[in-house]
């Protein structure tokens, strides 16, 4: 949810997500089944928030942990396939609407890809970061996959900017597919002129997390997108607005999302019930996490880190479900830094299950 998010923002500020053919279209991608999970070619994608200046630089040595973890035991392995690059608000300009800050001009669109493809950090240091993996683990036996986010044009907007000498008026629809093609063609040519040899671009994300605002606007999103070979990837907060018409949205996949860790009056029941609307509605699932769920924090989360582990199981969301990973922008990196027994025994626990997870012929989509 929006709360969630902001709630990331502040965290980063002062704490300083087999390969297919490119010409695959993305509905060959992904595999959603009546009353069932959907799966996909990410099968354990991290969240990574970057583009406002508040978020952490994501150097090599910072994407270490997202990409490789080392067990209690000494033993090593790969982590994370897939990493989701996204951002929703920078200094005092809102990328999404209802936060209550001045919207984003096209000069801040061109801000974020730079940040997003600044040589030596964001998706240059992931590639960097693999390739050194490689040296140490040899080949993981897949190519790491990329999802980009489209910044949406927020309606009521005029002073975006201009494209091709006029300025854009955003209650204007064809205004707004002008400036979301212009974003797309932006972010795949940069990231096909990146040399991320490591690295495949997969899927487009939309960031806002319900329909309140752009109620079938993507839908006009989706065909180019798929024009380009890619999926079209959304992550509804707990039954926001239009969740239950993802497909029809335009949308290949979705990933529902709990928002349980967050509020400990929340019972656990939350995540059954959950697992079970993303079971009947086609969707994935978000398992949710950050730096609270740290044994000796204050005020620590971490039995309910351990209730997501739980009900997952319980409810065969591991075996069933592709799934994205909300770890508050620095989660994963607080416990590579915090390894006590305790935190040793959660993290462990959890990353055992995505290694398992790739052994697990179910979750790889089949080809149409």
């Amino acid at each position: 949810m929006k709360l969630r998010h902001i709630i990331s923002v502040f965290t980063g500020a002062f704490v300083s997500l087999s390969t297919l053919a490119a010409d695959n279209h993305a509905a060959s991608a992904w595999q959603p089944t009546p009353k069932n999970h959907s799966i996909n070619q990410i099968r354990d994608l991290a969240l990574i928030y970057q583009g406002g200046r508040h978020r952490p630089d994501w150097t090599p040595e910072q994407f270490v942990p997202y990409v490789t973890h080392t067990f209690a035991d000494g033993s090593k392995d790969w982590l994370f396939d897939g990493f989701l690059f996204l951002e929703f608000v920078d200094g005092d300009r809102q990328y999404i609407p209802g936060l209550r800050m001045a919207n984003a001009r096209k000069s801040d669109w061109l801000h974020y890809l730079d940040r997003v493809f600044e040589p030596g950090k964001s998706l240059d240091a992931l590639n960097r970061c693999i390739a050194r993996q490689k040296e140490l683990l040899g080949d993981p036996g897949f190519k790491h996959k990329v999802v980009l986010t489209v910044l949406p044009p927020i309606h009521h907007q005029k002073d975006w900017g201009e494209l091709n000498g006029r300025p854009l008026d955003f209650d204007n629809v064809d205004d707004c597919k002008l400036a979301v093609r212009w974003f797309l063609d932006q972010l795949v040519d940069r990231f096909n002129n990146g040399g991320y040899d490591n690295l495949e671009l997969t899927g487009i994300y939309w960031v806002d997390e319900d329909m309140l605002h752009f109620d079938g606007f993507p839908k006009h999103v989706a065909p180019y997108v798929h024009e380009k070979g890619l999926q079209f990837v959304w992550i509804p907060y707990f039954k926001a607005y239009g969740y239950d018409r993802w497909q029809d949205l335009g949308f290949d996949i979705a990933y529902h999302q709990p928002n349980h860790f967050f509020n400990k009056s929340i019972p656990d029941s939350r995540l059954d019930e959950a697992c079970s609307i993303a079971r009947q509605n086609g969707m994935a699932l978000e398992f949710e996490f950050d730096a609270k769920a740290l044994h000796d924090a204050e005020n620590s989360s971490y039995d309910r880190m351990n209730a997501y582990i739980d009900a997952y199981w319980r409810n065969n969301v591991f075996t069933d479900a592709a799934l994205a990973y909300y770890e508050g922008g620095i989660g994963v990196a607080e416990f590579a830094k915090n390894p006590t027994p305790e935190n040793k025994t959660l993290i462990d626990r959890l990353a055992r299950i995505i290694v398992d997870r790739r052994k697990n012929a179910s979750l790889y989509p089949s080809k149409k």
